[in-house]
C-alpha cells in the first residue's frame, strides 16, 4: 500500500481462461486455452487483459515508471492502472418520454392530496374496480413465486437455531439468519411512517397500467411504501387480488473469485436481498413491454423496504439522499438508451415522527490535501508525468466517511422486467455442484438432488423472463435445458456486453459491478456508488472502494468476469444434458466469441462518438491518438465530446467542398471560458504543446471523417446499403449526451430535498428525460459546464 504502479495491458487477447489465486487488482494475463474453472472457493478467474485501449496508448503508458512512495499523506493512496475491457455499442436515445410529475408542479401536487396519507382519504372503494390499485392487481402474476420453490420447512426449523424469533411470526424473515434453500422467502415490507410520494415517473406508471389519478391517491402511496396489505384492502376489510412479497437469496463472486466469508455465518447461507422486496409481477400488454422481444410483465422492487433474513443485522432501509440518486439515475439511464431497472416512485417518511437512520457520511474538510506540481516529492517527473500523477491521486483523493449522520428513510420502488442476477445462478450451482466427482478430466454431477433440480429450474424461469423468444420457447416444449442454457448464455453475453460498452459512451461509473449486482438480461442496476466522470481519468470512480477492477474502463472486464460466473454456474448443466465433449467445446467456442464481442461493442462505443459508422475502424486508431492527450490535459468527458459534436455541426463533413479550417475547429472544440463560465472541456488552458497536439489531431481525424463519408468511404457505403442511414451530425449528437447526472447536481439537489426544497428533484428528471437536446438557454448556462 506505500507505492503503487501503473499495470498497462495489451489490446487484443485470446478469448480462454484459466483460474489462478492472484488478488483481483493484479491478475492480467492469459495462461492457456482451457476453460475457466470455479469449483474450489476462493478462486481468481484469469480474464482477457484490456480488451479496451489501444496498443499505442499501452505502449505509451508503459513507457514511464510510476512507481512512487507516499505522496498522499498522511494514508497511502493506490492508484493504477489494470486491464481493462470493451464497452457497449452506442444504442439511441428511447423515443418514451416523460413529463415531471405529470406536469404539475409543486405547488400542484400539493393542492391536490399534499401527496400525504390522510385517514379520511375517498380513493378506497367497496368495489375492487373502483380501487385506484385495481388495474395493478387485477394484472398480478408471479411467476418467481409459481415457477421457483420457496424455502422448505426444514430449512426454516434449521435456520431457527440462530434466531429468537418464532418461524410463524413476520420477524422471523425481518431478521438475520440463514436460508438454506429455496429460491425465496416470503418477507413482508416494512411500512414507513408518515409516507409521503415525492415524484414518480409517469411512463413507467403507465406501462403497469396506472393513471395519475391512481398515482396520487392513497392507495399508491400506501403500496409503494411497503403497507402493501393495508393498501389493497377495501373499506368492508376483504383485500382485492392481493400481493406476494419476496426476498431471494444469491451468491457473490467479485472480479471472479467466490466468495462466503461475506455472509454472517461464513457459509454463504445469509447473503442475498437485504433491504430490496419484491412486491409482485405485473402482465401487460405487448406494447408496454420493454422492447418487442421482452416478456410482457414487470417485476418491482422496494429498495429500502424493510429488513430481510440477509439484511446482515443492518436496518434493511435507504435514505432520502441515496434514494433520490437512485430514483433520477434510474430515469436518466433508461433515457440515455442504455438498458436499466427504471423508477416507478420515491417516497420519503415525513417527520417529525418519521422513520430516520444513521448514516455514515463525510466530516467538512476529510478530502485529503493533494501535492501540487512543485512538490519536492515529484522532483524526479517531468511536467507532464507529474500531471497523470495527480491526475490519480485525484481519483481517490477522498477517505471514507468517517462521521454518522441522522437521514430520513425513504423508499424508490424500482422496475424491471426480471431481477434474476448472476449471483441466483452463482449461489444454486454452488450448491448444485458441492458434491461433484471426477473421473479424469470429467466432472460427473449428482443430477437426482433437490439442489440439482432448484438449478435448472432457475436456468428456465430466467430464459423465461429475459430471453423468452430465443432461449424459452424453442426448447421448453422439447424439455432441451441444455439448448435453452447455451442460447441464455449467447442472448447474456450480448446484453452485459451492450450495456457495459454503453457506460463507457456515456461516461457511467457504476462503482460496485460484482456478480450479485449484474442482471442476467444485461440491464444497469444498483444505483448505489455510481457516478459520471467529469475529469476523464481511465480509472475513474465515485467510491474508494471501487478500487481499480472497478474503474472506468475497467468495467468492461468486470463485465466479462461476471459474464465468465455466469458460464461458469451453468455449464454443469450443458454438461450432463449434451456431454464433455460438446460442452466444453461449446464453452470455447463461446468465450473465444464473447471476448471479441466485449471488444467489438467498445470500438463502436467509439465510433459513434467520433461521428463514424460503427463497421469503420479508421477511428480505433483515432481514439488511440487521443486517449493519452486526455491524460495530459485534464478534460471533462462529456464536454469533449459534446464539443467535438459542435464542431461537425459548425463545418459539416458533406459537401463538395468540407471546410479545412482546423484553427477555428480547435476554438469551437477549447470554446471560451471568459464568455461562459466553464463551457470549455478543460480544466485548465491549454499550452502551446498541447495546443499543437489536438490541432494536429483534429487535422487526423477530420480528414478520416470526410473520407469515410465520401462515395466509396466506410460510412457512406453502410449508410446506401440501408444500414444505419445517420450523418456524421447526427451520429454524433446521438452518441455524446449534453446533460448527465453531475455529481455537484445531485448534491445540490439532495441538500435542498433534506431542507424541504423538492423542486430541483423534478428539474433534473425533466433534464435528463432529453439528455441530447440542446435545451432551453437555462438548462445549457446552469447544466452544461464543467465541473
Amino acid at each position: 500500500a506505500g507505492s503503487c504502479r501503473l499495470v498497462l495491458p495489451l489490446r487484443r487477447t485470446a478469448a480462454a481462461f484459466q483460474p489462478n489465486t492472484q488478488s483481483p487488482a493484479t491478475s492480467s494475463s492469459i495462461r492457456s486455452r482451457a476453460a475457466p474453472h470455479l469449483d474450489d472457493q476462493p478462486m481468481r478467474l484469469n480474464l482477457p487483459p484490456a480488451i479496451g485501449l489501444a496498443t499505442a496508448t499501452a505502449a505509451a503508458l508503459s513507457s514511464t515508471s510510476y512507481v512512487w512512495d507516499r505522496l498522499a499523506a498522511p494514508s497511502p493512496l493506490v492508484v493504477g492502472v489494470s486491464a481493462f475491457v470493451p464497452s457497449s455499442a452506442f444504442v439511441g436515445n428511447s423515443s418514451r418520454r416523460m413529463s415531471t410529475h405529470s406536469g404539475s408542479s409543486a405547488s400542484d401536487v400539493e393542492e391536490k392530496t399534499d401527496g400525504k396519507v390522510s385517514a379520511d382519504d375517498e380513493s378506497s372503494s367497496s368495489s375492487s374496480s373502483n380501487h385506484p390499485l385495481s388495474p395493478l392487481s387485477n394484472a398480478f402474476d408471479h411467476s418467481w413465486i409459481s415457477h421457483l420453490d420457496a424455502e422448505t420447512e426444514s430449512s426454516k426449523r434449521k435456520a431457527s437455531e440462530y434466531t429468537r424469533h418464532d418461524s410463524s411470526t413476520d420477524e422471523f424473515n425481518r431478521n438475520k439468519r440463514p436460508v438454506f434453500n429455496g429460491h425465496y422467502v416470503e418477507v413482508k415490507p416494512t411500512p414507513l411512517k408518515n409516507p409521503r410520494l415525492v415524484i414518480h415517473s409517469p411512463d413507467m406508471a403507465e406501462r403497469l397500467g396506472l393513471d395519475d389519478g391512481a398515482v396520487q391517491s392513497e392507495g399508491f402511496t400506501k403500496f409503494f411504501s411497503g403497507d402493501v396489505g393495508g393498501a389493497l384492502k377495501k373499506k368492508d376489510g376483504d383485500e382485492i387480488n392481493g400481493a406476494s412479497t419476496w426476498a431471494t437469496p444469491y451468491a457473490l463472486s467479485i472480479i471472479g473469485t467466490r466468495y462466503t466469508s461475506n455472509c454472517p455465518f461464513g457459509t454463504g447461507d445469509g447473503y442475498g436481498d437485504g433491504r430490496a422486496i419484491s412486491i409482485g409481477e405485473v402482465a401487460v400488454s405487448g406494447d408496454h413491454a420493454e422492447h418487442p422481444e421482452a416478456c410482457p410483465r414487470y417485476e418491482m422492487q422496494l429498495k429500502g423496504g424493510g429488513p430481510t433474513p440477509f439484511c446482515r443485522g443492518a436496518d434493511g432501509r435507504a435514505v432520502l439522499r441515496s434514494s433520490i440518486r437512485e430514483f433520477l439515475a434510474s430515469e436518466a439511464m433508461h433515457n440515455l438508451g442504455i438498458r436499466t431497472t427504471r423508477a416507478l416512485s420515491l417516497v420519503v417518511s415525513d417527520g417529525p415522527g418519521g422513520d430516520t437512520s444513521m448514516r455514515p457520511w463525510y466530516s467538512e474538510g476529510s478530502q485529503r490535501e493533494l501535492p501540487s506540481m512543485d512538490d519536492p516529492r515529484l522532483a524526479q517527473y517531468s511536467d507532464a508525468q507529474k500531471k497523470q500523477i495527480l491526475s490519480q491521486l485525484r481519483v481517490q483523493a477522498r477517505d471514507n466517511p468517517d462521521i454518522m449522520i441522522e437521514e430520513p428513510c425513504a423508499i424508490t420502488c424500482r422496475v424491471s422486467p426480471s431481477f434474476v442476477l448472476v449471483g441466483h445462478l452463482d449461489l444454486f450451482a454452488r450448491r448444485a455442484t458441492k458434491n461433484v466427482k471426477e473421473d479424469g478430466w470429467k466432472k460427473i454431477y449428482d443430477t437426482s438432488t433437490p439442489e440439482w433440480d432448484a438449478l435448472e429450474k432457475l436456468i428456465w424461469h430466467a430464459a423465461y423472463r429475459e430471453f423468452p423468444k430465443t432461449a424459452y420457447e424453442p426448447f421448453k416444449e422439447k424439455d432441451d435445458i441444455g439448448s435453452a442454457a447455451k442460447a441464455l448464455l449467447e442472448e447474456s453475453m450480448d446484453g452485459i456486453a451492450t450495456m457495459v460498452a454503453g457506460w463507457i459512451r456515456v461516461g457511467f461509473t457504476q462503482g460496485n459491478f460484482n456478480a450479485d449486482n449484474c442482471l442476467v438480461g444485461g440491464r444497469t442496476m444498483d444505483y448505489g456508488p455510481f457516478g459520471f466522470v467529469d475529469e476523464y481519468h481511465p480509472l475513474y470512480a465515485k467510491w474508494t472502494g471501487s478500487g481499480e477492477h472497478f474503474g472506468f474502463l475497467n468495467q468492461p472486464q468486470a463485465g466479462f468476469t461476471n459474464f465468465a460466473v455466469m458460464v461458469e454456474s451453468v455449464f454443469p448443466v450443458i454438461v450432463a444434458h449434451c456431454g464433455h465433449d460438446e460442452a466444453h467445446a461449446f464453452k470455447g467456442k463461446l468465450m473465444g466469441e464473447g471476448a471479441k464481442i466485449f471488444q467489438s461493442k467498445v470500438d463502436e462505443a467509439f465510433r459513434a462518438k467520433m461521428g463514424f459508422h460503427t463497421t469503420d475502424d479508421a477511428a480505433d486508431e483515432l481514439w488511440a491518438d487521443l486517449e493519452p492527450l486526455f491524460r495530459e490535459t485534464r478534460v471533462d468527458w462529456t464536454m469533449f465530446w459534446r464539443q467535438l459534436y459542435e464542431v461537425v455541426k459548425k463545418f459539416p463533413v458533406d459537401g463538395t467542398d468540407p471546410s479545412t479550417d482546423y484553427g477555428d475547429m480547435l476554438a469551437t472544440l477549447v470554446a471560451n471560458d471568459s464568455k461562459r463560465e466553464r463551457s470549455s472541456p478543460f480544466y485548465e488552458p491549454l499550452n502551446d504543446e498541447s495546443r499543437s497536439k489536438y490541432l494536429k489531431w483534429i487535422k487526423k481525424w477530420r480528414e478520416a471523417l470526410v473520407a469515410s463519408y465520401k462515395d466509396g468511404g466506410k460510412s457512406a457505403k453502410a449508410i446506401s446499403s440501408g444500414d444505419d442511414a445517420l450523418s456524421a451530425e447526427e451520429r454524433m449528437r446521438l452518441a455524446n449526451p449534453k446533460y448527465l447526472l453531475r455529481e455537484q447536481t445531485l448534491v445540490e439537489a439532495y441538500g435542498k430535498a433534506a431542507n424541504g426544497d423538492e423542486y430541483m428533484i423534478k428539474e433534473l428528471l425533466d433534464l435528463v428525460e432529453h439528455p441530447y437536446d440542446e435545451g432551453t438557454e437555462e438548462q445549457s448556462s446552469k447544466y452544461y459546464r464543467r465541473s
